[in-house]
């Protein structure tokens, strides 16, 4: 049963009579790559996915070879990706790429995979080690969660050093809010308890005055910022979001607010989406964390395509074992201007 079907389709011309497998001996002349994500309307991952149909496009020019991608939208429910990963492999797709929406139940998908000889390259929301090693055709792409949260305190200290009209009630405390993904999640939890302990490690002292889950969304994070504000008042300094969106809802609420900008809390967050950056150019976020999902799109199409083709994986750059990671950028107010996100080498 298929549902949330969200089909973006690079080629043009016609498929081999076998759907989108291979005739053994011949050429190679397409390939289908499926790809689930956990929501298309995050902010991240949807631009991930330009990037990727982009880089599709870019190779099958390159190449030749017919590139077929299918995106489906999980729409935050795990049982509907477990049902559309079935769906891509009856449709004879040769790789499947999988955000998890639970990164603790990737199971049922690995053992349907693994049973039909697909395999799998799960990104962006990192399953549990001990079931990537399940199987020799498991991958993952993504960065290493702890990375960003150590930028982000950094950010957040060399504001606190460099402009002292964040330290509003003089104490030479960093009196902070922290907007959270969700309830569990290892980034979240990576994120929030890295970015304050490099806070303290830089030598600013800290003081909590309350969290929320808005589940990297920002119009929840817009509504639990306004709680937070109703609770808090002028006593929040700072405001650590998990990702952009969630940074991003904390600033419609301070505008909805009508709160002057001179005496807005610093207000970080991690990704760089394009929304996000703009935000940091404006001066209305501090910086943001930028996660390099071009440079993560392109890899995740170059392994793709080589395990689709039966090509050289030795020629797959930056796989170490079954793993890409692609480091992480800081991005502050002084260098936003300039930045150019590293994007993709050979695309």
């Amino acid at each position: 049963m298929r549902k949330k079907r969200w089909v973006a389709v690079l080629a043009a011309g016609m498929l081999l009579l076998s759907g989108c497998g291979r005739v053994v001996n011949q050429p190679v002349k397409s390939v289908k790559i499926g790809i689930s994500v956990y929501d298309q309307y995050d902010t991240f991952v949807a631009q991930m996915m330009t990037a990727f149909n982009l880089y599709a496009t870019k190779k099958q020019e390159m190449t030749g070879i017919t590139i077929n991608v299918e995106i489906y939208n999980a729409a935050g429910s795990q049982s509907t990706q477990n049902e559309q990963v079935e769906s891509m492999i009856e449709e004879g797709c040769n790789v499947i790429c999988v955000n998890l929406v639970d990164r603790t139940d990737p199971s049922t998908i690995i053992d349907t995979a693994e049973k039909n000889n697909v395999p799998v390259i799960f990104f962006n929301r990192e399953l549990v080690e001990e079931d990537l090693k399940r199987w020799d055709k498991l991958y993952y792409v993504g960065a290493e969660a702890f990375e960003s949260g150590i930028m982000e305190g950094e950010l957040a200290a060399a504001a606190f050093a460099e402009e002292t009209g964040f330290d509003r009630n003089r104490d030479g405390i960093f009196q902070y809010i922290v907007l959270e993904g969700e309830v569990g999640h290892q980034d979240s939890i990576v994120r929030t308890e890295y970015s304050v302990n490099t806070i303290i490690q830089q030598g600013v002292p800290v003081e909590k005055l309350g969290y929320a889950i808005a589940n990297w969304n920002r119009a929840q994070a817009q509504t639990k910022m306004n709680q937070l504000l109703e609770e808090h008042g002028d006593r929040i300094e700072l405001v650590l979001a998990n990702n952009d969106d969630m940074a991003l809802g904390a600033i419609d609420a301070l505008k909805a607010k009508s709160i002057p900008r001179k005496d807005w809390p610093a207000v970080v967050g991690i990704d760089g989406t394009d929304v996000g950056l703009e935000a940091v150019r404006s001066g209305e976020l501090i910086g943001t964390v930028y996660n390099d999902k071009e440079g993560q799109a392109a890899a995740m199409l170059e392994l793709a395509y080589t395990l689709s083709t039966n090509g050289d994986m030795k020629t797959v750059d930056m796989l170490d074992g079954n793993t890409i990671r692609l480091p992480y950028i800081k991005v502050s107010a002084r260098d936003a201007k300039e930045f150019t996100p590293p994007g993709a080498a050979g695309y």
